[in-house]
């Protein structure tokens, strides 16, 4: 149904849904969720071929994206079936097929893996779910795959505050350095566009240069035997030389850089990296004021989340220097030329974080030149650069919700709580010491308390009995209920001037 009410329009009637088998049955292609394609030859596989074929089978099935719509998820299940086969092909009398694998075969395999680190659970919990997806584990195979296993502790601490100051001010020397080229080399465009320089003068040549890297991705370039990019020579000779420092760096996010980027928006923000990798560019309300302060809307998307809750907006206003505003228009002018230059090569590119890659070959698109988001490695090469170890988005997301926020970002309350507070020995440390006062405190408090009710051997003739003490005149207590009788907890009887 389209936004008019119009019902949409359906696909022609020899449209098919395309194939995720190829015909010989061993070759496999997942279309994640943008359309794209991967393929996984299960072929390659250490295995028999009756093996091959029944795990290409159960793959293929997970292989759509209402299932799996990511290639880092097929990915990551292709590689632990790799693991599985290697194991497998190393047994005395490794089993031919699925049918084959037994509960011995299969225990073994388990108590193979530690499964006390998160790498080793995951490798039987992602293994055991493609194998129970076969009609023919059935009986105690099946119950042994579906055996539940003990999550493994996180052994995962937030940063210091020291410590993720230093990595935050790392990431925002990285970027303020990219941000400060790019609008310098922006700024010698735009003269160029004014003709403020002189026709074949140095800053004329640099300006032309300039013109042709944001429309094409490449300076002006010639074929060159073996094929490789060469600068035409005067304008490599005004730039200062064809290295990329000097040609198309003026214009364009390296891949560290993106990284550092991604790391000003997860410290900013509190958001995680799949989060981050899929950020479309915000747009401006229309209505930002008067005071000249631009307001952005992210729009967040978190598939994990579920359908119907995985889409969120956020509006935040660039109030000047140091405000979460201020990162979003600074990201929106250092990533501008890239944008331009692949909106030419190829429509619909809405991606915030762009960045462009190191090519050595004369093919020039929008898939070879220029890559969106940010990847796991990407934060890895960064961090490795400015000598930072461990996984920082991962971490550095744990830092904000935990120590500097405190709250939920884009997760429950529960999630919050069991996932990010609990298990995070730096917030175990922290409330150590507030237990302890809580304790000192409620001992203080009973301490000072003070027993009303008077002790007797024996009851008093007359007195009612409770279930703590014996009251003298129930009529008469501090609490009279509806019918005229006493209307407080037996638990009130030790404080109540009544009770003996």
């Amino acid at each position: 149904m389209s936004r008019r009410g119009r019902t949409a329009s359906l696909p022609e009637a020899v449209h098919r849904r395309p194939e995720v088998v190829t015909s010989d049955g061993l070759v496999v292609e997942h279309r994640d969720r943008n359309g794209r394609v991967m393929s996984f030859d299960f072929s390659a596989l250490p295995t028999a071929e009756p093996m091959q074929r029944s795990l290409a089978t159960l793959f293929s099935a997970r292989c759509h994206p209402n299932i799996w719509g990511s290639h880092d998820t097929s990915e990551q299940v292709w590689l632990l079936l790799k693991q599985f086969t290697a194991w497998i092909s190393s047994l005395p009398e490794p089993p031919q097929d699925v049918d084959g694998i037994t509960v011995a075969v299969w225990n073994s395999w388990r108590i193979s893996r530690d499964t006390t680190t998160v790498s080793g659970y995951t490798q039987v919990r992602r293994v055991a779910g493609i194998l129970l997806h076969d009609p023919r584990v059935v009986g105690p195979v099946a119950e042994a795959m579906a055996r539940r296993l003990p999550k493994p502790r996180v052994k995962e601490k937030s940063y210091a505050t020291g410590d993720f100051d230093q990595i935050r001010a790392a990431a925002r020397r990285t970027f303020r350095n990219a941000h400060l080229r790019i609008q310098e080399n922006m700024k010698h465009l735009e003269r160029w566009k004014a003709r403020e320089f002189e026709r074949g003068s140095r800053d004329w040549l640099i300006g032309e240069a300039l013109e042709c890297l944001v429309r094409t991705g490449q300076v002006p370039c010639y074929p060159h035997p073996g094929n490789p990019v060469r600068v035409v020579h005067e304008y490599a000779q005004a730039l200062g030389g064809e290295k990329s420092d000097f040609t198309w760096k003026r214009l364009f996010l390296t891949r560290p850089e993106a990284a550092a980027l991604g790391v000003l928006l997860m410290a900013e923000f509190g958001l995680n990296l799949s989060v981050i990798d899929r950020l479309t560019v915000p747009r401006a309300t229309p209505d930002s004021g008067l005071d000249g302060h631009p307001t952005y809307r992210l729009e967040l998307v978190k598939f994990r989340r579920g359908p119907g809750r995985q889409h969120e907006t956020r509006n935040v206003t660039d109030l000047g220097a140091g405000s979460s505003g201020r990162l979003i228009t600074r990201a929106l002018e250092a990533t501008h030329p890239a944008r331009t230059a692949a909106e030419s090569l190829a429509q619909g590119t809405d991606r915030l974080i762009i960045w462009r890659a190191i090519m050595t070959n004369r093919s020039i698109g929008v898939d070879t030149l220029f890559r969106f988001g940010v990847t796991v490695g990407a934060g890895t090469q960064w961090a490795a650069e400015q000598g930072i170890k461990g996984s920082v988005f991962r971490r550095g997301r744990r830092t904000v919700n935990v120590v500097e926020r405190r709250e939920p970002g884009q997760n429950s309350q529960d999630t919050h709580d069991s996932i990010y507070v609990l298990p995070d020995q730096r917030a175990r440390e922290a409330a150590a010491s507030v237990v302890a006062a809580a304790a000192e405190s409620a001992r203080r408090q009973a301490e000072q308390a003070v027993l009303v009710a008077e002790l007797r051997d024996e009851p008093t003739p007359g007195d009612v009995a409770t279930a703590t003490a014996d009251c003298r005149d129930i009529g008469n207590g501090p609490v009279i209920a509806a019918d005229g009788g006493c209307g407080a907890s037996f638990l009130a009887c030790l404080g109540c001037p009544n009770s003996l």
